[in-house]
């Protein structure tokens, strides 16, 4: 049996129930067990007692009791073929012996689920390179598509891991949405909360919410009935980029589940518009790494159509001479 430990929260826990947190990271753990250990209050966070629902944030500290001797939690990987490691390997964007960066396809979960048989968590010894297996720090939506960091050790998933929960990760997204954002450039700041069940959550606008503020600006418009927004979410709450277009009144083109009807216009595909364009995060040996991705097809068919021009993606660039706070 072990001693009692400490866990650290990380970026990618946010706003995760804490019985959740268990069946992710302790699947090992019965529920039955997380439960008495609730009631009893041998697990604690930051200090106090806690409920299965008790909702996570970066950096909250999970005092764990002893772990009984339990079989290791399998790992999540999944038969692939050849061609699906190789299909994989033509995503990287960058690599180096610290860190993986993907262009990340439109319909590509990040990580399982209920029905989900296939997704990147589970493909990742392909990127092994006789190595470590590389980990996620962080996640991108099934339908959202663009540049995501993978760590290649602990000590770098830590690192990039910080970077996320200390908001020193520049994240740049691209969007088309059905409307015109009136004003053309400001700052969204309403404050989010997830509601519903487990396999239909929405997240929706609430006062007493998790803070979400996201500053967007027009690069471009069809009309008024269409346009091109850069977004630039400083915090990182789910589904935020999507839930404060709507509440600009212009819904992502795709976002049936946000935007409804509104979403879908003919003529155009509807696939989810959202695009992880640029990330720049602390490099973990020092400097700011810069990462840009392609459009996916479906967005490049849209920019077409539309009239929209974007420039090629800059080739990946680490720079030593500054540090990535904002």
């Amino acid at each position: 049996m072990s001693e009692v430990s400490i866990r650290t929260a990380s970026w990618d826990d946010a706003e995760l129930r804490l019985d959740r947190w268990f069946a992710r990271h302790l699947p090992q753990v019965p529920r039955s067990m997380l439960l008495k250990w609730l009631r009893t209050g041998q697990v604690r966070v930051n200090g106090k007692r806690a409920e299965a629902g008790t909702r996570l944030a970066p950096g909250h500290e999970i005092r764990i009791p002893p772990l009984p001797d339990l079989p290791a939690p399998a790992r999540q990987t999944m038969a692939m073929s050849d061609d699906d490691a190789r299909d994989l390997n033509k995503l990287v964007l960058y690599r180096d012996e610290h860190v993986i960066a993907l262009e990340k396809p439109f319909g590509l979960p990040v990580q399982g689920g209920p029905g989900i048989t296939k997704h990147l968590d589970g493909m990742l010894d392909a990127l092994a390179d006789g190595g470590e297996r590389p980990r996620l720090v962080h996640r991108l939506d099934r339908d959202t598509t663009g540049v995501l960091v993978l760590a290649r050790s602990a000590n770098a998933a830590a690192k990039l891991a910080a970077a996320f929960r200390g908001r020193n990760a520049r994240k740049t997204y691209w969007a088309v949405v059905a409307g015109r954002p009136v004003p053309v450039e400001g700052e969204v700041r309403l404050a989010l909360e997830k509601a519903g069940p487990p396999q239909g959550e929405r997240v929706g606008v609430r006062e007493n919410g998790a803070p979400a503020v996201t500053h967007y600006r027009t690069l471009d418009h069809a009309a008024r009935k269409l346009a091109w927004l850069e977004l630039n979410p400083l915090t990182g709450r789910t589904h935020q980029l999507r839930v404060h277009c709507v509440a600009i009144g212009a819904p992502i083109l795709g976002d049936g589940k946000y935007g409804g009807a509104a979403s879908r216009v003919a003529g155009l595909s509807h696939d989810l518009h959202l695009h992880a364009r640029r990330l720049e995060i602390p490099h973990p040996a020092g400097g700011v790494l810069a990462v840009e991705a392609p459009l996916p097809p479906h967005m490049q068919a849209t920019f077409r159509d539309l009239g929209f021009s974007a420039a090629a993606p800059q080739p990946p660039r680490l720079s030593r001479g500054r540090t990535g706070s904002r």
